[in-house]
């Protein structure tokens, strides 16, 4: 459960974890790869990173030089456009070369704003519309029950992506089945693109709506590395029910002008001058 925060704090977006040296790194590739394209999610990519660090690094079970195996577990980023955490990992991976993380965004790149299956290795669903991510995992998750498999299904939601009734009717019918090898991690940095959650529908409270939609809930500090392996390492949390992580995150972590700024949900056109301002404030901040 997550004991270092209080839910006022949660609720401000703060975490006591530190970046360590992997996490740092990992965003240093994020702003390289934001270099060459001149655009991109760099807040929503940020707030993600240590949950994906934790999930392919650690937690699921994959191939990637057979990355079409039946039995591998299935991770879906709903979240869409958060993918330039995404395609850092899967490079880093090796599911297709690191050379590749420099064509972001050009005219038959494989790595475009929102991540394609079929077209880039790894990735398990079409995402960016937002709230289709979770009735895609319950149907891969109810294929994998129906015919016996043990494969586990990830599936990381924003947390604005929570207002589609979408989610909430794929919430209800994973329930039903008894998906308890479905785990649903919401990046609750508290940021839609505009606005705060709380301005412009608030969730709470939310930890209790997923329970109330038969989950068995944990909330943790999404940022910090030890409390996602624990969590992860631990769904399902009951027998016959599907898990569900609230990973409490900042959006931006990690760089002080975009840290819960909507400013930098998206950025089209990023300068010389403010990758130089990303990059040094990032190096400030793993110096702390």
């Amino acid at each position: 459960m997550m004991s270092a925060m209080t839910g006022r704090q949660a609720t401000r977006g703060t975490s006591t974890a530190a970046l360590d040296a992997r996490s740092a790194e990992l965003r240093r590739m994020i702003l390289d790869v934001v270099r060459r394209g001149r655009r991109g999610h760099v807040g929503s990519a940020f707030s993600i990173v240590e949950i994906l660090r934790v999930l392919y690094d650690e937690i699921l079970r994959i191939d990637p030089a057979h990355p079409d195996r039946h039995d591998r577990d299935r991770f879906i980023l709903s979240k869409g456009h958060g993918c330039l955490a995404l395609y850092v990992q899967l490079a880093e991976r090796g599911f297709f070369p690191r050379e590749a993380l420099a064509t972001f965004c050009e005219d038959g790149s494989l790595l475009g704003g929102h991540p394609q299956a079929g077209k880039v290795p790894g990735v398990e669903a079409s995402t960016g519309s937002l709230g289709h991510g979770l009735p895609v995992g319950v149907g891969i998750a109810l294929h994998g029950t129906l015919t016996g498999r043990d494969f586990r299904t990830v599936v990381l939601l924003g947390d604005g992506e929570c207002n589609e009734g979408s989610v909430w009717e794929a919430a209800l019918c994973a329930a039903k089945h008894r998906l308890e090898r479905l785990t649903v991690l919401v990046d609750y940095n508290k940021m839609q693109c505009y606005a705060s959650t709380a301005e412009v529908l608030d969730l709470e409270p939310l930890a209790a709506k997923w329970r109330s939609f038969g989950f068995a809930v944990r909330e943790v500090d999404g940022h910090d590395v030890r409390a996602l392996r624990r969590a992860l390492r631990a769904a399902p949390f009951a027998a016959g029910r599907p898990s569900a992580v609230i990973c409490h995150t900042i959006k931006g972590r990690g760089i002080a002008r975009c840290e819960g700024n909507p400013l930098w949900h998206h950025k089209s056109r990023i300068s010389d001058d403010e990758l130089g301002e990303l990059e040094a404030e990032l190096e400030a901040g793993c110096a702390r």
